[in-house]
């Protein structure tokens, strides 16, 4: 006997639904986090289960892939899937359209997910530690360079509304460099900036270790003394707060992302994969973290090349039989399983034919393979031509429809039809 639970997580408690292979519900709990929650959960399944149960019979659906409660599910043997939180708000779907947000619903919809569509799904891999470290620094690091783009955003939109003239004086030296930051603290609105020496700038640019000084200082000091909006004084001292804020908040992000920069290489460099992924060209220390974070290193994750691909969502898709091998890629967030994509193709018209079909098996995407008949010189031109002809109709037409029959092509033209009318372009 299988049995499917359903674990709708929150911070301090899950909502759990044990279902058996016919979808039958078995039991609903809400457990509270940590140890006794999970005893209880094992509890729960030892009932329904039997007292002999295999942990390999248990199947669990969770919206996440981390943290200590998964791990102790993993631990205990049984299969767990870490949901993409898109893929389960898709399949609730099915039950309600109004977004409504039930707990129990959810644990529900997690239990039908992992029964009926789990072929669908990715089991949590089995990562070791280093894999997992190298995870957690890689991701906290990209989350930082998010969260300081954010931040200068913000700050470009407050320069912009009160301050432009400075998003022109510090183009060149970007908004998140120490230069920069530097000067907006020290000068964050018009009439103290226009105030600024060439001594003062100079200062913060060679601090900033820039080059060709004395042209950017010479372009900073004019293009701040090019005058200011008007805005009122009480309005300006408020921009300029905010200002002095953001910039200030730029500043320990740039402090702490070079921290997490170094601490990202030394988990990389101590994984006995990191060399592999650092052969790849244009691949480095960084983006190889990143690569190995999403990826993992469970051998047994990926059945093949093909399925590595998949997962990434670079599979090519092969037309000739109007399916999809490509997936969608899991966000990075949660870790999800992709989901198949099959897209519908869209009808070709009697008057204009369908292009003649691409295979992709081992070449790149988007190259085609030509015929073996083709005589001409160009297998371009070949194809081409033959893409052109119109295709044999055998579809019935209905009584009093009349066809209109199209002019000839020209041959001369590399089968452009030199017709004006018709329904021929």
């Amino acid at each position: 006997m299988v049995l499917f639970v359903g674990d709708d997580w929150a911070e301090d408690h899950h909502d759990v639904e044990i279902q058996d292979e016919t979808g039958v519900k078995l039991a609903t709990a809400r457990l509270p986090e940590g140890v006794e929650g999970i005893a209880r959960l094992h509890a729960l399944i030892a009932r329904y289960g039997g007292e002999r149960v295999e942990p390999a019979r248990v199947v669990v659906g969770i919206e996440t892939d981390r943290g200590p409660w998964v791990q102790a599910l993993v631990g205990s043997g049984y299969r767990v899937f870490g949901i993409n939180p898109r893929q389960a708000a898709r399949f609730k779907e099915r039950y309600t359209t109004s977004g409504a947000k039930s707990d129990k619903g959810d644990a529900h919809a997690l239990a039908d997910m992992v029964r009926i569509d789990r072929a669908q799904l990715r089991a949590i891999a089995g990562d070791s530690e280093q894999a997992q470290a190298v995870k957690v620094v890689a991701r906290a690091h990209q989350t930082l360079i998010w969260e300081r783009t954010r931040t200068m955003m913000r700050l470009r939109i407050a320069l912009r509304e009160y301050f432009p003239a400075a998003l022109v004086a510090y183009a060149d030296l970007t908004l998140s460099g120490a230069d920069t930051l530097e000067l907006l603290r020290l000068a964050p609105d018009p009439q103290t900036a226009a105030e600024l020496t060439r001594a003062q700038i100079t200062a913060a640019l060679k601090r900033a270790r820039r080059r060709g000084i004395d042209d950017k200082v010479t372009a900073i000091a004019d293009a701040l003394r090019t005058g200011h909006l008007g805005q009122p004084e009480r309005v300006t001292d408020a921009y300029a707060a905010t200002v002095r804020a953001h910039a200030g908040v730029i500043t320990a992000l740039n402090e702490q992302i070079s921290q997490l920069e170094k601490q990202v290489k030394t988990h990389f460099r101590g994984h006995p994969d990191a060399e592999i992924y650092r052969s790849v060209p244009g691949i480095g220390d960084l983006t190889g973290a990143r690569v190995l974070a999403e990826f993992g290193d469970d051998p047994a994750r990926y059945a093949s090349a093909k399925a590595r691909k998949n997962y990434a969502g670079t599979s090519p898709i092969t037309r000739a039989s109007g399916k999809a091998t490509s997936s969608l890629p899991a966000t990075s967030a949660t870790t999800g399983s992709p989901t198949p994509s099959t897209p519908k193709h869209s009808q070709h018209s009697p008057d204009h034919p369908a292009p003649a079909p691409t295979t992709t098996g081992n070449e790149p995407a988007g190259s085609a393979t030509t015929p073996r008949s083709a005589n001409s010189a160009t297998a371009s031109s070949a194809s081409s031509t033959d893409a052109s002809k119109p295709a044999p109709s055998t579809t019935k037409q209905p009584p009093g429809h009349t066809t209109l029959k199209p002019s000839p092509l020209d041959t001369k033209q590399h089968g452009v039809s030199s017709a004006r009318s018709g329904g021929w372009a």
